[in-house]
């Protein structure tokens, strides 16, 4: 392609990673993006190493970024665990960079599988996209948590800013036990469902929420009332006027619904459902590698990235100079999205059209027979060339530069 590169006139936040999904970034940018775009980002380095040296202020101000400019494509990141501590020598066990990111946006994460001819879904009577929302804020991942080294009572304790207090026994422990506390907040539930039904009227799609509401009376009954309630006054007539439905159920119901359907909804979740069932339902699509992920503010800020981690077993290998073949189309996705949604909100056709295609590009490759080991071991294809994670992109390239 000899033509002019495609122009931007607004950086994307681009933040970088970690492992074997770091590597796979700069491969990305140098062979299907900085040939055909003149780029521009403000980057910011999420590497477990940089995060560590700025005591984490990278992910806070990368957070910050965005709500400066818009729309962000962020890389995999390690969140540690004890023997990561060890192995980056680290001041202390820094939190999920993607919590960091999600609570200051206050967003709602949509993730959908990437559908390609020959990747069939283990589930035989899903023909469509499950988009899973994911709320974004509190719960498990906001908690406090406290070992009980024995025999005492346990209490939450509310203070009114007036002094007041209620409290509510949790439990009367007979000897050792763990306590957690989550909590979370009503502005934040209700921009969660709001952006599930602005998301849903966009894409045309039904929704489907669930939580457990018959055994957590009060906290998931909350959110259950906030859907309704919102629904109810702003978004009934809309929905109907679109043909479309909000429909309600437990989640153990929703389990089984969501098994015997044909797909093409969003299935809104509370934050750790979403985080169990995204990864449930873009496995049962083929592979986590072919699953986009999208952070969408209710302030009208995005943030793309890939819903798997750091393929840390490959980056182990790529050390010591061995051959990966691994799958980057989740990866090329979120750079996909962050660039049309760029060209979407500046009005630049050509940056969302070079998206459009680079995705068309994806999905070519593989449906021509050339793909990675994870999608080969699965594919229902005869005879399909298992490319290294190195040539795949190139065959990536080539297909786009042919288009």
């Amino acid at each position: 392609m000899s033509e002019a590169k495609i122009k931007m006139t607004t950086p994307l936040v681009e933040m970088d990673g970690d492992e074997m999904t770091r590597v796979l970034w700069n491969l990305i940018k140098e062979e299907l993006l900085l040939p055909f775009v003149d780029l521009k980002t403000e980057y910011y380095d999420l590497g477990l190493e940089y995060r560590n040296e700025t005591n984490d202020q990278v992910t806070i101000d990368s957070a910050n970024a965005t709500k400066k400019y818009g729309v962000a494509v962020k890389c995999a990141t390690i969140t540690p665990n004890a023997a990561r501590m060890t192995e980056y020598n680290l001041k202390e066990m820094w939190k999920s960079p993607n919590g960091t990111i999600r609570a200051m946006l206050d967003g709602t994460v949509f993730r959908a599988p990437i559908i390609v001819k020959g990747v069939e879904p283990y589930v035989k009577n899903w023909k469509k996209p499950i988009t899973i929302a994911r709320h974004a804020y509190g719960d498990v991942y906001k908690a406090s948590e406290m070992k009980i080294p024995g025999a005492g009572k346990a209490e939450l304790v509310y203070t009114a800013e007036d002094g007041t207090q209620t409290k509510e026994l949790i439990h009367n422990f007979k000897g050792a036990g763990i306590i957690q506390g989550m909590h979370n907040l009503e502005d934040s539930i209700e921009s969660f469902a709001r952006s599930c039904f602005n998301y849903a009227l966009d894409t045309k799609q039904e929704l489907w929420f669930a939580t457990k509401d018959t055994i957590s009376k009060k906290y998931d009954h909350t959110f259950k009332d906030i859907f309704q309630d919102i629904y109810d006054k702003e978004y009934k007539e809309r929905f109907e006027a679109a043909g479309l439905t909000y429909f309600y159920t437990l989640i153990d119901d929703a389990v089984a619904r969501v098994i015997r359907s044909e797909g093409g909804y969003i299935w809104a979740c509370k934050n750790y459902d979403g985080d169990v069932m995204s990864d449930m339902v873009a496995t049962a699509f083929g592979s986590l590698s072919m699953m986009t992920s999208v952070l969408v503010s209710p302030q009208g800020y995005y943030e793309y990235e890939a819903a798997h981690g750091t393929v840390q077993r490959h980056y182990y290998k790529h050390l010591k100079g061995e051959e990966t073949s691994t799958n980057p189309i989740a990866t090329i996705f979120a750079w996909t999205g962050a660039l049309r949604k760029r060209g979407e909100m500046d009005n630049l056709p050509d940056l969302q059209a070079f998206a459009d295609k680079l995705e068309t590009a994806c999905i070519k490759t593989i449906e021509d027979g050339k793909m990675t080991k994870d999608l080969a071991l699965i594919t229902t294809m005869q005879s399909p060339v298992t490319l290294n994670t190195q040539d795949f992109i190139k065959a990536v390239r080539t297909t786009l530069e042919a288009l």
